[in-house]
């Protein structure tokens, strides 16, 4: 691939070279749809076409087509290619070539794509690391703990990701100072939820911690991180999110202490099955139905009239769990 133009005059196949005046147009909108002709061929030699137009061709329309249409293509050269393309000076290019790497699979492309998650701009970095969140590539591992301290704060979040993604129990302190330090609310929504990644005691009181942070997004995923953490030490701080402000919030809570099983939390629920939002309601009856306490017969039999037809169907499903 190091000369194309000579690769390129190689090509001998007859489809291809019957396209080729179309993909040498002046007009880019020609050569736009030629290109698409060219990919539905699937022909290896096709692929040295695609390259060469996210390479050189002069019109954002045709590199942005290239670029989409690489996608299908797992092989090496084709994502370091597409790696090149995310400093591409047009955004649309950028944005299609992060695209296409989002959906590879292979490790081989995680290799290719790893150095990259180092690049001196941060919209280079923010798609590597999205690529290889995917991928589940173990090598991602230290760059990703490295990315954790990046000034940007897409970046940050993208490497919890991959962290979350890799189950990097040894990564739980870092994503735990996230939660509760980091500025930006995306970013500790992210870790918050990432601490969830392994049942560990040790996250708790830094998810209790998030479950009382000012943004209620961060406390509606905590509320859901300490249904995943299996712990019955969550229950206290849950059936406090109860009386949360945000109706997510609460929501989250409700069907977490279902999860749990925790039978402390019988009162606030039988409560919150009164509550005039039907989702909430609905969510209190199925965990009332998980507690398996015949306690909350009385409330549920009467809760068969609700209004909602979602919240009766609830209903109908806690009280056969309890008789």
């Amino acid at each position: 691939m190091t000369d194309m133009t000579d690769t390129l005059n190689d090509i001998d196949n007859p489809d291809i070279l019957a396209l080729r005046p179309r993909l040498e147009d002046e007009d880019p909108g020609v050569r736009r749809i030629a290109l698409i002709e060219l990919a539905d061929l699937e022909e290896p030699d096709g692929l040295l076409w695609l390259v060469d137009r996210l390479r050189a061709d002069p019109s954002i329309e045709v590199r942005t087509e290239a670029a989409r249409l690489l996608e299908a293509w797992e092989e090496v050269k084709v994502v370091q290619v597409l790696c090149e393309a995310l400093t591409d000076p047009a955004h649309a290019v950028k944005d299609a070539a992060a695209q296409s790497l989002s959906v590879l699979k292979t490790q081989e492309a995680g290799e290719v794509i790893l150095p990259w998650a180092a690049h001196a701009n941060a919209t280079v970095r923010i798609a590597a690391f999205r690529a290889l969140r995917e991928l589940r590539l173990p090598a991602a591992a230290p760059a990703a703990v490295i990315a954790l301290n990046d000034e940007d704060a897409s970046v940050r979040r993208e490497a919890v990701g991959v962290l979350g993604w890799l189950k990097q129990t040894e990564a739980l302190d870092a994503l735990a100072r996230l939660a509760s330090e980091d500025p930006d609310t995306d970013v500790r929504r992210a870790a918050t939820g990432a601490l969830g990644l392994a049942i560990d005691a040790r996250v708790l009181p830094a998810l209790r911690l998030a479950l009382q942070d000012a943004a209620w997004q961060v406390r509606e995923e905590a509320a859901t991180t300490l249904g995943k953490v299996g712990h019955d030490d969550a229950g206290p701080a849950l059936i406090a999110a109860l009386g949360d402000d945000y109706w997510q919030v609460r929501l989250r809570a409700t069907r977490s202490l279902g999860r749990l099983r925790y039978v402390q939390a019988l009162p606030g629920l039988i409560e919150t099955l009164g509550h005039s939002i039907s989702n909430l309601r609905k969510e209190a009856a199925l965990a009332l139905g998980e507690l398996g306490d015949k306690a909350a017969l009385a409330a549920l039999q009467t809760a068969q009239n609700d209004g909602d037809p979602e919240v009766r169907k609830a209903v109908r499903i806690a009280l056969s769990q309890l008789q």
